[in-house]
């Protein structure tokens, strides 16, 4: 009885023991959920520090990694031939998502996310709705665009600060896609709506990355009477805010709050809460809640929306954005989505 007991408590022991030994090597293998779990984010030309589109999604990428424990990884594109083999890269290396960051990189996505069917992939800006492993963050720019757009022309007619009266305003655009003219038709929708005799000047320079250019094509609408440039050029509108400083008249950023490039110049900012975006399909991702197709943001979710104001902006104008933020919501103001 006694070996019968002994030999029972025997296998007992070495079924823990084995038990514990499996355990701990899935633990050191990463095999848990939780610790394996890798997301990559893929950037467009304009690079990390365009301080707008590609770093807003960084910002996202960081605060996953930070609040769900996920480990991430950041290749930057230097040109558009960089895509594919950076995504390749990525999914080689077996990452659960990745993100591509941009509608320049549609057709790279489409690749690469054929190629490796069990990758799951999020891009940002285009719509593929057609693969299972593929979820687009789509955003309704024109709304944030409309709230600069009246947001500036009601400066221009409070005659605010620097502004001459003049009711031209100013659009730098990167190159000509749809996300970008989306924000314009928004803006320049916005600024009609409350001065419809306003001059709005659009120009695009054609790239995302060339400061240089930006600066020269905001300069030309300056010295045709724009008190207000609004940039929505990713990199490219830095130049746009730098050439708005140096002539003292007002920049309108975009995607992400630029007030911190020139406090005394950007009166707001066209916002496109990329981070948001990033964050939460990341977040559904790890909890196995990944839904292919595209997912929309806007006014209603959060995804989009306008920057606070700089210092002195009267109470009056928040207050008819606000208004008009409502309206939107309501379905009250049709945006048109395309430059005319």
């Amino acid at each position: 009885m006694k070996k019968r007991l002994y030999a029972v408590l025997s296998l007992v022991v070495i079924a823990a023991l084995l038990l514990s030994l499996n355990v701990s090597w899935n633990m050191a293998s990463g095999s848990t959920s939780q610790k394996t779990f890798k997301v990559g984010l893929v950037t467009d030309v304009g690079g990390v520090n365009d301080r707008s589109f590609n770093q807003s999604a960084y910002e996202g990428l960081k605060r996953a990694e930070k609040e769900l424990k996920i480990k991430t990884t950041l290749i930057q594109s230097k040109q558009m031939t960089d895509y594919i083999p950076n995504l390749q890269k990525l999914a080689k290396a077996n990452y659960d998502l990745i993100i591509a960051v941009g509608f320049l990189m549609h057709d790279s996505v489409v690749t690469v996310a054929k190629q490796f069917p069990k990758t799951k992939f999020l891009i940002i800006d285009s719509e593929i709705s057609d693969l299972p492993n593929v979820a687009s963050a789509m955003f309704r720019e024109e709304q944030a665009g409309y709230l600069a757009g009246v947001a500036a022309a009601l400066l221009e007619k409070a005659k605010f600060g620097k502004t001459t009266g003049k009711n031209v305003f100013g659009v730098v655009g990167g190159m000509k896609i749809p996300p970008v003219d989306r924000y314009i038709a928004g803006f320049k929708a916005g600024v009609l709506s409350e001065i419809p005799k306003a001059k709005v000047i659009i120009k695009y320079t054609g790239k995302f990355d060339d400061p240089a250019s930006g600066k020269q094509v905001a300069l030309s609408e300056i010295a045709q009477g724009a008190d207000f440039v609004f940039q929505v050029a990713g990199q490219t509108g830095l130049g746009v805010i730098q050439a708005a400083k140096e002539k003292g008249v007002y920049a309108i950023g975009v995607d992400s709050d630029q007030s911190y490039v020139a406090p005394t110049t950007v009166v707001t900012s066209a916002m496109k809460r990329v981070d948001v975006a990033t964050y939460s399909v990341i977040k559904d991702t790890l909890n196995g809640k990944f839904k292919s197709g595209i997912i929309y943001f806007d006014l209603k979710n959060n995804g989009v929306g306008l920057a606070p104001f700089m210092k002195g902006v009267p109470k009056s104008v928040s207050e008819k954005i606000n208004k008009v933020i409502a309206d939107i919501k309501a379905g009250k103001i049709k945006i048109p989505t395309e430059v005319k």
